[in-house]
């Protein structure tokens, strides 16, 4: 490999893999030069990186190799793959630190598509924490793996025989938790506001398995009210949307915990559908409990956003309203 003129050239040993680097009509390449703003050169076996900053030449070349290494280990790149390579290079999650990740398995759960693995270092975090803390605050922007990760982690520990349910909850707050008016008997009533959470673990477990632990209590899904008088034991417990309790709600379930279980709580401060003047549970829990140890409390915020690439544009756009609405108050 030779650097001069700010032109990195890169050389790979196996042509079909480098076809499959390149894509269909170069399609991959155009894709990351899109997003550095550099020109890349793909001929042979080689790739030539030029471009006007150092820097984005960089980056553009360690997505490359991050791109060739997973495809070296049987992964298929498209484009969400190749955002998802952008964001952990970017996010300084070097390749060895991603590897190990992967084969070392602080997490590896083969779903029915794909492998489930960190996508940021605020994830890998999030993973780790969840692992080795028997309660768990995540929290930030929608789309940033939190519910899905959370769930991935509490399938493993089912399937591994650490745990013996995972009960899955949120509060159904659209609701007021009074779900007598809606029609249908229970699980019709609750499906609505806890369909994320099914749709989480049907990409972890084949249908009939989600069918079969549901009917036999290894998965319970509920709403948050249901929880009340329990304790929890022997569990992987997931309070979804938790932004939407109120201060008692969150006590009440936070005290639920038993011998045994992990509590996971996530939720997005910018999105609370609470009535005005009632604080967000979530909210005065963070502040309380943020200086006990046992307690991991993981932030995420824009660059985490593993959505659609616009997603994390919205994000911002958004925030950046709400600071402007608040300083005119």
């Amino acid at each position: 490999m030779s650097d001069h003129n700010n032109t990195k050239q890169l050389e790979f040993s196996d042509n079909t893999l480098f076809s499959q680097l390149v894509g269909p009509g170069d399609a991959n390449i155009t894709q990351i030069e899109n997003r550095f703003g550099v020109t890349i050169a793909a001929r042979g076996n080689q790739i030539s990186i030029s471009g006007a900053d150092a820097d984005d030449i960089g980056y553009a070349k360690n997505t490359l190799q991050y791109l060739y290494a997973e495809l070296t280990k049987g992964q298929v790149i498209d484009a969400q793959s190749i955002e998802d390579a952008i964001r952990t290079v970017g996010s300084s999650v070097s390749l060895q630190h991603h590897d190990t990740n992967v084969s070392n398995g602080k997490i590896s759960i083969a779903t029915k598509r794909k492998m489930i693995f960190p996508r940021s270092a605020n994830q890998s975090e999030y993973l780790s924490a969840m692992q080795n803390k028997d309660m768990t605050f995540g929290i930030g922007p929608a789309g940033t793996g939190k519910t899905y990760l959370a769930v991935a982690v509490g399938v493993s520990m089912l399937i591994a025989g650490k745990i013996d349910k995972i009960i899955l909850t949120r509060p159904a707050v659209e609701a007021g938790e009074k779900l007598g008016f809606l029609p249908g008997d229970m699980r019709e009533k609750v499906d609505p506001y806890l369909r994320p959470l099914y749709d989480a673990m049907h990409d972890m477990l084949p249908a009939e398995q989600v069918e079969r632990r549901l009917t036999n209590g290894e998965i319970e899904i509920a709403p948050l009210a249901f929880m009340r008088g329990r304790t929890l034991s022997n569990a992987f417990v997931i309070l979804d949307e938790a932004q939407n309790t109120t201060p008692v709600q969150m006590k009440m379930f936070l005290t639920r915990l038993g011998n045994n279980a992990r509590m996971v709580i996530t939720g997005d401060l910018s999105q609370i559908d609470l009535p005005n003047g009632i604080e967000s549970g979530l909210n005065e829990a963070a502040r309380i409990l943020k200086n006990i140890p046992d307690i991991a409390f993981i932030t995420f915020d824009e660059d985490d956003i593993v959505r659609h690439p616009i997603v994390s544009k919205i994000v911002v756009a958004y925030d950046k309203e709400t600071k402007l609405r608040n300083a005119r108050r």
